[in-house]
């Protein structure tokens, strides 16, 4: 059960429409200020599923190793987790939230899935290393300044609700790994089965560990539409669906009203 916090949840939604993936970064650190607000808000990250152990460090460029060539940022948030079902899930739910932060106070992030923190940073926990936030400030145009700027599927690529599903739009714009945009969504505006397409053999090797963030990433934008629309909002993760939609593994259920 998601439960709502004191912060500018308006904020947060408002940037999921100008959110850009930031992959150039001035050198220079951010301001013992700023870091402050990141370190501040990643103590008020909501979870997905309350009983998972997570842990989110701020290391910098020097922590990290990258399996491929990677320009670093100079600041990174290590995102941890005890391995239970929907752990992934969970971590990407709660990333979110900090990414559109981010995006908010025009400092640049971006999602790193072929990096991963050095040992001695892993040593100081017990839970899996899941996935690499980068932050800085931006070396190129920080924000998005119009929709179409976003490549996208279009809602009926990813739906098959016959109503005016403009509710979805928040979800559409998530950002995922490789863009693979693997939700799909049934349903009406008061209970939305949501589920993850599931990959061939040769993109499972690659997507398998990132399409579960990349729903969990949907979820939160999904979630903090209808709160800031002034809905109750309950997601349920763990019902397993017997009439399972071809092609496609389902996620969760999420309840408006």
């Amino acid at each position: 059960m998601v439960e709502t916090k004191s912060i500018e949840d308006k904020k947060l939604w408002e940037a999921i429409f100008h959110r850009k993936s930031i992959r150039k970064y001035k050198s220079t650190p951010l301001d013992d200020e700023t870091l402050s607000r990141v370190r501040n808000f990643l103590e008020e990250l909501i979870p997905l599923k309350e009983d998972i152990k997570t842990r989110f460090m701020l290391i910098g460029p020097d922590d990290i190793k990258s399996l491929i060539p990677l320009k670093k940022a100079p600041h990174y948030i290590a995102a941890f987790s005890e391995k239970k079902a929907g752990y992934r899930v969970n971590i990407g739910f709660m990333l979110e939230q900090m990414d559109l932060f981010l995006s908010s106070q025009n400092i640049g992030s971006c999602w790193v899935g072929m990096a991963q923190p050095k040992k001695d940073i892993l040593r100081e926990t017990t839970l899996e290393d899941v996935i690499l936030l980068s932050l800085g400030e931006a070396d190129e145009t920080v924000h998005r300044q119009e929709i179409g700027e976003f490549k996208r599927k279009k809602l009926e690529e990813i739906s098959d609700m016959n109503e005016d599903n403009g509710f979805l739009e928040p979800a559409r714009l998530a950002p995922s790994a490789t863009n693979n945009q693997p939700w799909y969504f049934t349903g009406n505006e008061n209970q939305i089965e949501v589920y993850c397409t599931r990959p061939n053999f040769i993109k499972a090797r690659v997507l398998k560990k990132w399409n579960p963030i990349d729903m969990g990433i949907a979820l939160y934008h999904l979630w903090l539409h209808f709160k800031v629309k002034g809905k109750n909002v309950e997601i349920i993760t763990d019902n397993i669906k017997k009439d399972e939609k071809k092609g496609y593994a389902h996620i969760a259920t999420v309840i408006i009203n």
